[in-house]
């Protein structure tokens, strides 16, 4: 089976979502397509915001579940609430990703979170297979 995942991040924070897609693709007999909209994509050079929301919304559509980083960063990210509305529009459960030894999350994503895992390969893995 493979699993349709949308990652939520920031390309300021790209270091992060990286070691995400690096742990995903480490994991046996799992396998994932990534909707997450690419960091060379030039919808990020749009004009207007509302370019942008419409093609995450585009890539979100085919996603069975939307992983988000929930670093305390994430608070302050321009898009993340536009994401997480977009998420919860479509019905789509969020499972929140606590970085690797954080000691708080965001309170935004928090909230949002159907599911919040640590940074474990196995809790990630186990917790897209749940929906």
């Amino acid at each position: 089976m493979t699993y349709n995942l949308f990652i939520s991040h920031s390309w300021n924070y790209s270091n992060a979502y990286n070691d995400l897609v690096r742990l995903l693709d480490s994991k046996p007999y799992f396998n994932y397509k990534n909707y997450s909209v690419p960091k060379d994509d030039p919808i990020h050079n749009a004009p207007y915001d509302y370019q942008l929301r419409a093609a995450i919304r585009n890539q979100m559509q085919h996603a069975s579940c939307i992983l988000i980083l929930a670093g305390v960063y994430s608070s302050y990210s321009k898009w993340i609430n536009i994401e997480i509305q977009l998420a919860q529009e479509m019905g789509k459960k969020i499972i929140a990703i606590e970085p690797w030894a954080s000691e708080r999350i965001s309170l935004v994503v928090k909230r949002a979170a159907s599911q919040i895992v640590k940074w474990n390969t196995d809790s990630i893995v186990k917790a897209i297979r749940g929906y």
